[in-house]
């Protein structure tokens, strides 16, 4: 399972998605998500849909390694899925049990609110697997530079979310190697119920912690000895610009948008 978390890897292609401006595609993934929330119907969704599938193409990301990020939230959409289908008012569809019963009306939002769940997945993953966290980071700190006339610490702000998410794969990859180190002794973490292997995951944790505050000082003293002392005087040894392709990325999206509320209005 830890295999298929995909947020906050970077998938190293070519493509022209990757080499967008990392402030643009910030903007995109939020406006993409205001997309997601306005999307009113199911034609809006296969939208988005179509619009994932041809991001994924052009980015050259396996549409499949998408999908498998959503496996470890899976128990997420199917806790959604099956409050919505069993206790939402409306003509009864099939089968009433106290409290409990299929409605048409259930079904249609138990998957609608499922979808929004794995399109609001699938695109902030895009994002993360077609930007390196550095080229994050500094469009994090161009788009929050202007909240420094009021003594925002936007540099630091921005350096924290890249090394959280740089530190996502590297935390999951210690969490195998605890893992198999474990089963090699004698551990289970796959047989019994649900809770069971919850209650074998809690001697993960503290091996966990202690190598996460031992990667952590490492970081922090490895950061003082090149004399890091934040955002003051800094450059960079790429200057991001905006290109012609940045544009035609905001039409396209622009675009999505507003077909999405027009089939919202009219449909």
């Amino acid at each position: 399972m830890l295999n298929n978390i995909t947020m906050g890897q970077y998938y190293p292609v070519d493509s022209r998605v990757h080499r967008l401006d990392p402030r643009i595609k910030l903007i995109l993934t939020i406006v993409f998500i205001v997309a997601v929330f306005m999307a009113k119907t199911f034609a809006g969704y296969a939208l988005i849909l179509g619009f994932v599938w041809l991001t994924s193409r052009l980015a050259n990301v396996p549409f499949r390694m998408l999908l498998r990020g959503l496996k470890p939230l899976r128990l997420i959409i199917i806790l959604t899925f099956l409050l919505n289908l069993f206790f939402t008012a409306g003509d009864t569809l099939w089968v009433e049990f106290w409290i409990i019963r299929i409605t048409k009306e259930g079904f249609l939002q138990a998957a609608f609110y499922s979808l929004r769940l794995v399109f609001l997945v699938i695109g902030t993953s895009l994002l993360t697997l077609t930007t390196s966290p550095v080229s994050l980071s500094d469009g994090i700190e161009l788009l929050l530079t202007p909240l420094k006339k009021i003594h925002f610490p936007a540099h630091e702000l921005a350096m924290m979310m890249t090394i959280a998410l740089r530190f996502i794969p590297t935390l999951l990859e210690e969490t195998d190697k605890i893992m198999k180190a474990q089963m090699a002794r004698g551990a289970d973490f796959e047989s019994g119920n649900l809770i069971s292997r919850a209650k074998a995951m809690v001697p993960l944790l503290v091996p966990l912690f202690v190598s996460a505050f031992r990667r952590a000082g490492d970081l922090a003293m490895a950061m003082e000895s090149r004399c890091y002392h934040g955002g003051d005087g800094r450059t960079r040894l790429r200057v991001l610009k905006i290109t012609k392709n940045d544009w035609i990325a905001c039409g396209v999206m622009a675009a999505l948008l507003a077909l999405i509320i027009l089939e919202g209005i009219f449909l």
